[in-house]
């Protein structure tokens, strides 16, 4: 993990530091070593360079493809940091896309590692909390890893969707409780169990962060939004 440590003590880390004037609680709540599970909120690209940041642990996400094929001095600078602290890459557009990152998450974990999710699938187009998808509960619910909840705030000020680099501001991250599961554990783990026990995360994500939460999933409002746009523009 050399990359990774070089990008965040000395060609990134620093910048995000300045920019960002980050502060966490709750750090002390993350074990030395053994599976983790880290479960946030998502309001900008940048929330996923922050937790790298202030975590002590190497983080692993699974991360949308695009990023690993940027065009262009800025993309190809993307995708190759990407690459280079080692995230994975997975194509929306690809059938098999969740379960193929399902099972890179699962090897993170079965190696000791951390994994990191947003279960809400994509960043906050509005900055309200939105619907989890099941995937987190799918990998929480037979592995042995404990669930933080993680809750940021301040990114989507920095970073607004649309707008290239990064404002002044104050970004604020926190580990929350971790979560208990014991009631979700079961031989089967069905389509309910899963239903609820992302349901649970999210209530604790929403009660933590303060956010407004819909009942929705964020890329089904967005496809909404789109359509009304078009409409009215037509």
């Amino acid at each position: 993990m050399v990359w990774y440590s070089l990008f965040k003590y000395v060609l990134i880390g620093p910048y995000l530091r300045y920019k960002g004037r980050p502060r966490i609680e709750g750090l002390e709540r993350i074990p030395a070593r053994g599976q983790v599970i880290l479960a946030g909120n998502h309001l900008s690209i940048v929330d996923s360079f922050y937790l790298c940041l202030l975590i002590n642990r190497p983080i692993t996400f699974v991360a949308k493809s695009d990023y690993f094929e940027g065009r262009g001095l800025r993309g190809r600078a993307l995708a190759w940091f990407f690459r280079a602290v080692k995230q994975i890459p997975i194509s929306r557009h690809d059938p098999d896309a969740a379960k193929k990152s399902l099972e890179a998450s699962r090897r993170v974990l079965d190696n000791g590692g951390i994994w990191a999710i947003y279960p809400e699938g994509s960043r906050s187009p509005d900055g309200r909390l939105y619907k989890g998808k099941t995937g987190v509960m799918r990998i929480a619910l037979t592995a042995d890893a404990v669930v933080f909840p993680v809750v940021t705030s301040g990114t989507r000020e920095m970073n607004p969707i649309g707008k290239r680099g990064l404002r002044r501001g104050r970004v604020e991250i926190r580990i929350c409780e971790p979560l208990d599961l014991s009631k979700y554990v079961t031989a089967t783990n069905s389509g309910a169990v899963l239903r609820a026990a992302t349901d649970y995360l999210m209530c604790s994500l929403q009660e933590n962060s303060g956010q407004e939460y819909v009942d929705c999933y964020n890329d089904a409002y967005k496809s909404r939004s789109n359509r009304t746009d078009n409409a009215r523009t037509a």
